[in-house]
């Protein structure tokens, strides 16, 4: 079968099946391939209604969706999504990824109510981890999403790493690997499936896999001694699903990312005409539409028909879907939600707790005539346009995006942002505040650099809950003059 006419039996629809033994083999064959295709692709939408063309692919046997923060209005409103999306594919897995910290979805308008892996890993109790991560499940489960493509099990290795930082638990593996046990405990303990990732690794990398393709050149006892070693505790936890990462390691496949690499041929055992793999659930991405479908189902069906990938591969692809889609519905039998979890209430977790995971330098001196400024840098595009920091929780403030002329004045100068030491002007602006205002406090609110020169206080951190425990923390602080904890 050639591509066009792959294209063509999408784009048209098929004939009524005759009644009687007239019926063909090429049919039931391509209904079978479309079928099993769809049942392993979860896509993005634009909106926060279900549009009329998901719909239709999910009657048909789409194996889901992926939500994201464009799609939800309201946690209430969510649920109602996702019930018109079950009710046109009971099947139907609703994914999200909510990670418990800046990466928000559930929260995407008004900043995340939690405190994020790197504040848990600077705590370190794997039992708080646990409740943590157990009532990010319980709100999932009441919005009617599962899976979670969370925790984020990356070591932070680089400090310059620009998609994962806080994200991480820390940069020790010893570290990240009992937290990310103690997650993936305590998400699935609510009958949520967890997806760590992103296998073999993001953390040691300067690159974000969205916009390029990162190299951990590395070999695979290196990575065995620290990359994988969450994974390993994540899986041993009894993380349900995995997620990959596009990255290149070139000394285990030179010519794959991650993604796209078969484990077979780590051994060398893949012949000379190595075939890619088709993962049991595909991501697509977001605000995706009809069109793009298409073409995804053309290129893997072309791919069928030109030996480029096992039929027998796609089969296996939708049985290991359907078993997992039912042992979600058994668990969602099995373990009911708790009464005090409501699609109204925000949790709230402590905010002298996650005060304590701050690194502040000694000497720093905290006046009450204060004035706010916030570093306007490009946006991460994992964790989008969510509020973040002390602005969250409607604190007042300039907003810095280039020059010292935006500076606020009128008392000591506390300039907030994330990440400063990776921007020629941030640091550059830092420096001249410093200099013509010594009394001047730099919080860094993302992961700062090994040396700390662009961070007066670090906070791990920049969800709303963060920024919160932020703002309590100076006003106590003011109060003696000092950034005494």
């Amino acid at each position: 079968m050639s591509a066009p006419e792959v294209q063509r039996r999408i784009d048209t629809p098929p004939l009524r099946k005759p009644r009687g033994p007239l019926r063909t083999t090429a049919e039931p064959e391509w209904t079978d391939l479309h079928r099993q295709i769809a049942a392993t692709l979860l896509p993005g939408f634009a909106g926060t209604t279900l549009p009329k063309w998901l719909a239709k692919r999910l009657r048909d046997g789409l194996a889901g969706v992926c939500v994201f923060g464009g799609n939800i209005v309201s946690r209430r409103q969510l649920r109602i999504l996702t019930d018109l999306i079950r009710a046109a594919n009971p099947n139907a897995l609703v994914t999200i990824d909510k990670e418990g910290g800046d990466v928000t979805r559930l929260y995407y308008d008004r900043g995340s109510p939690y405190p994020g892996n790197a504040v848990l890993g600077r705590i370190d109790d794997v039992e708080h981890t646990e409740s943590v991560a157990a009532i990010v499940g319980w709100e999932l489960r009441l919005a009617g999403c599962n899976p979670d493509f969370a925790p984020d099990v990356d070591i932070n290795s680089n400090p310059d790493n620009p998609v994962i930082g806080v994200r991480s638990f820390g940069s020790a593996p010893e570290l990240v690997a009992r937290h990310s046990a103690a997650w993936v405990r305590g998400l699935q303990s609510t009958g949520i499936a967890v997806s760590a990732k992103h296998l073999p690794g993001h953390g040691d990398t300067a690159q974000d896999s969205h916009l390029a393709l990162p190299v951990i050149d590395l070999s695979l006892d290196r990575l065995r001694a620290r990359e994988l070693r969450p994974f390993m505790a994540a899986i041993d936890a009894g993380a349900r699903t995995i997620m990959t990462s596009h990255i290149l390691l070139p000394q285990v496949d030179p010519s794959a990312p991650a993604t796209l690499s078969r484990p077979d041929r780590h051994s060398g055992s893949g012949g000379t005409r190595p075939r890619r793999g088709l993962r049991s659930m595909v991501y697509v991405g977001t605000d995706n539409t009809d069109n793009q479908l298409g073409e995804i189902e053309a290129a893997i069906l072309a791919a069928v028909a030109e030996g480029r990938l096992a039929a027998e591969r796609l089969a296996d692809a939708e049985a290991r879907m359907l078993g997992f889609v039912s042992s979600l519905a058994v668990d969602a039998a099995n373990i009911p939600i708790p009464t005090y979890v409501t699609l109204d209430d925000e949790p709230e977790f402590d905010l002298a707790r996650t005060v304590a995971a701050f690194d502040v330098r000694p000497g720093v001196r905290i006046e009450p005539d204060r004035v706010l400024g916030a570093f306007e840098t490009a946006v991460n595009v994992t964790v989008g346009e969510s509020p973040w920091g002390p602005a969250a929780s409607g604190a007042a403030g300039a907003h810095i995006r280039s020059s010292a002329s935006e500076l606020p004045s009128g008392g000591q100068l506390m300039i907030v942002g994330e990440d400063h030491h990776w921007h020629d002007w941030v640091r550059e602006l830092i420096d001249d505040a410093r200099v013509r205002h010594p009394s001047t406090v730099i919080v860094d609110m993302g992961w700062p650099s090994d040396n700390g020169a662009y961070a007066d206080i670090a906070t791990f951190g920049a969800s709303h809950h963060v920024g919160r425990a932020l703002l309590a923390w100076l006003n106590a602080a003011e109060n003696t003059g000092s950034a005494a904890r």
